[in-house]
This record gives structure tokens, sequence and C-alpha cells, in this order.
């Protein structure tokens, strides 16, 4: 292909399956490529006769699973590399087994929170974190330059595909070594949605282990069901059964499960906001916050940073994005981050967002104070925020447009006397420009929001 176009996403390669870049075409190069890329990485020496290179393949519970696992496999086996199927595991347990098993990489067949028509494509070095943007390109490259296309090992150099029975189990022991081991979930009545995903069997075992009486839905996933009016991208079935079922906690996840919502026993959703400032504060005083900072994205409610910040702690602010949350924590070596969304990352027990992981940490909180998740989620308030969007008819430079930055300046000032912010942007996938604005008085954010957009909108409004 004469005209290389990009297929890496912000996370991995995505989109409707069976179409281009998500066919059964591009996931064999995609699996030639890798293996050819990751079996040529510099990596820990190999002990003598350790047989060949061998990469992890695991999925959530999509029906288009199967196209793609069979394509990257046989574009794997082709290159010689050794292929270890997995089977439908959460995403941060692809991460674990890559690790578990000294593979050369992991790759997880996903689309997250996408609905089930959609598929993807991730991929995890060999320490379990996801890859560079320069791997990625490497890879990308090879897809399309035909440059590994006369690299054809045969007879007994041709890689062998081997299923590893056990790697649920693995997972599972895994999760439940984040959490204390002479604690138990006695007495704990907690209510699951799986949304039909990758943790319809994990996330119900380890609560289970732990002592804990579950509830489950969204558990019996048929390749068309994944996310479908449940799981976390629909809190509010969950917060329902919570109050249904009187249990002490609802827990949500999504379709491959590295992200996760909960909901309080007053039937009240619990974000991820109010995770990270649970878990930071406990954190803080415990004395287990890395350099005493939290990271999280522009996302994040500006009510988050002045809590932190008022018990002496610090908060590091990423573009959105687990992959840059991630990013920014390996750089400075900071140990817990996360996003609105339910991305939380505690890397002193994972390489990647957890959505189980997450959970047994709330969970663990809960046991250790003897208190209601509703009690502990009033540690912070959150500020009021506006969310304004502007419909244009071109995406001009802001700074361009007639006073536009001025005013964003002057509402800066106002309101970063009262910890708040001005975020603006234009939206990546619709012709919108979009103001947030967060303060604690919503008077003024109004008072901010006509004045800006008013200048956007008489400029490039349509």
């Amino acid at each position: 292909m004469s005209n290389p176009k990009k297929i890496f996403g912000t996370d991995g390669v995505r989109g409707t399956a069976n179409v281009e870049p998500v066919t059964a075409e591009t996931a064999l190069g995609l699996g030639r490529a890798a293996a050819h890329v990751f079996k040529n990485l510099e990596r820990r020496p190999r002990q003598g006769n350790r047989g060949k290179h061998k990469i992890v393949l695991g999925k959530d519970t999509r029906l288009s699973g199967y196209l793609l696992e069979n394509a990257i496999s046989s574009g794997i086996l082709s290159m010689g590399v050794d292929v270890l199927f997995i089977g439908p595991l959460p995403t941060p347990g692809v991460a674990y087994i890559t690790r578990s098993l000294r593979a050369d990489a992991g790759i997880v067949i996903t689309a997250s929170h996408n609905p089930y028509a959609d598929n993807g494509i991730k991929f995890f070095r060999a320490d379990g974190y996801k890859l560079d943007d320069k791997i990625e390109d490497e890879i990308e490259h090879l897809v399309f330059s035909g440059e590994i296309e006369n690299i054809r090992p045969t007879a007994d150099e041709i890689g062998k595909a081997v299923r590893i029975d056990d790697a649920l189990g693995r997972y599972i022991e895994f999760a439940k070594a984040s959490f204390p081991r002479g604690l138990t979930l006695e007495g704990i009545r907690v209510v699951v949605d799986c949304a039909h995903g990758a943790a319809y069997k994990s996330t119900p075992c380890v609560l289970r282990e732990l002592g804990a009486e579950v509830i489950v839905y969204g558990n019996q996933p048929d390749g068309q069901n994944i996310n479908q009016d449940c799981g976390s991208m629909h809190p509010e079935n969950l917060c329902r059964k919570v109050l249904e079922h009187k249990a002490h906690l609802g827990i949500a996840h999504d379709g491959d499960a590295d992200r996760v919502l909960l909901c309080d026993e007053a039937g009240q959703l619990i974000d991820g906001d109010d995770i990270m400032a649970v878990a930071a504060l406990d954190m803080l005083a415990r004395k287990t916050l890395a350099e005493k900072t939290l990271v999280t994205t522009v996302m994040s409610n500006a009510g988050l940073e002045a809590a932190i910040k008022s018990v002496g702690g610090k908060v590091v602010r990423t573009a959105v994005g687990d992959r840059n949350v991630i990013d920014e924590m390996l750089k400075h070596h900071f140990n817990f981050g996360g996003e609105q969304s339910g991305h939380l990352i505690f890397r002193d027990f994972s390489t990647t967002g957890d959505g189980l992981v997450a959970a047994l940490q709330v969970l663990r909180i809960m046991c250790a104070k003897k208190a209601p998740l509703s009690k502990l989620a009033q540690c912070w308030t959150r500020f009021p925020q506006l969310v304004t969007n502007v419909r244009v008819s071109e995406k001009k430079p802001f700074e361009q447009l007639d006073g536009v930055m001025k005013l964003v300046g002057e509402a800066e000032a106002e309101l970063k006397g009262q910890g708040g912010r001005v975020f603006l942007r234009y939206s990546g996938t619709e012709p919108k420009a979009r103001l947030l604005l967060e303060g604690r008085d919503a008077k003024v954010l109004e008072k901010w929001s006509q004045k800006i957009c008013g200048a956007i909108q008489k400029q490039i409004g349509v």
C-alpha cells in the first residue's frame, strides 16, 4: 500500500469490526508486524534454550473477537512466534498474565466501552505497560511498508499456539493479593454489573472468595450484549439495584473492566473523581502516596484538587486518556492516578487501569474505617461545573478570535482566586467549541460562560 494511513488511535486500534482498520487482513498484518518488533526488542537475556518468543493473546466477549483472534494469531505464528491464548479476560488481566508468563508482549482484542459492533486491538510490552508512540509507529510502518513480506519461517520455525487454561485463576489470585490478607468482606453485600463483558467471571469470583455476598448482573455475554444498557455506561441500573437489594456497595465495569464506577448504599453514583479523592486522601494519611502526588486529567473536577491540596498533597494534570496518566506516573515515579471516567491506576499493584483492583481498594478503606461509602465520599466537595458547547463554522485558533483569549484570561484570574479553572477547546469529533468552567460560585460561571461563548458565537458561530 503506497499511501500509509494512521491506524493507531489514543488507545490501540479501534473501529467497526470487519471494516478497516479492524479487519482480518489488517489484524493479520498487525500480528506479523508486532511479532517482528517484539521478537527483536532488547529485553531480559534469554537463558539457554527457552524456546521461541511468545505473545499473550486475550479478548473481551464480542462476537467479532473470534474473527480477529484467529487473524492476529495467524500473523504472529507466521513470524515464528508462539501464541498463548487466554480467552476472555479483563484488559488488566492480560497485562498481568503477560508479566506472569514472561512473554515478549501481550495483546487484547477489545473495544472497551464501545458497542458490540466495534472492536479493537491493544498492545502491552513485556512489563505489562502500554506501548509508547515509537513502538506503535514502528508496528504501523511495517503493516504498510511490505518490509517484512519475505520473512517466512518454515517447518519447525513456525510458531505454536497454546491455550493457557489457568489464566483466569492466575488473575483472580493476583487481584485478591491487592486486598490485605488479614481482612475479609464478610457481612458486606455487593451488587456487581459486569456489562456482559470480560469481567463476568473474575469480579464476582474474587468478591465471593474474599467473603462478600454478591448479587451479579451483566454476567451472561452472548457476543452482542456487551455494554448494552448495562455496566459503567449505564450506571443508573446499578444504582437502582443497590437500593433494591439493600446492598452496601455497587460495582459497574465497562466491557474490558479496565474501569469502574461505584454506587454507595444510598443509591448515589460514585465516579472516578470520588474514588480518587477517597483513595488519595487515605494514602496521604498513611504516607503511601508517592511524592504526595495524585495524577489526573484536565477533566477532573477542581474540587478534587482543592481537597488534595488542603492536606498537603499535590495534583498533576495530563491530557485526557489513561495512557497519558500512566506515562506521567512512570516519568516521575508516582503510584496513583486516574480519570473521572473510572480508569484508576494503582501502580503498587497493577500496570494499567484495573476496575476490580480499584473497587477492592475502596472496600479496604470501608472495612478499615468501618464507614459506609456515602460517608467516605463526603471527604471532598465537588465544585459547580458548567460546560457549554458552541457550534462553529470553522475551528479557527482561539488566539485569532477578537477578544476571546482576553476574556478567558480575565475569567481565569477571577476563578483561580476561588480555586476554579477555565478549559476551552475544540471538539475532536464535532464542529463545536467546548468551554468548561469550574468554581465555587455558579453565578460567576454563568457570567463568564455568556461572555466567552458570546464572543465565539459572534465571530464563528452558526
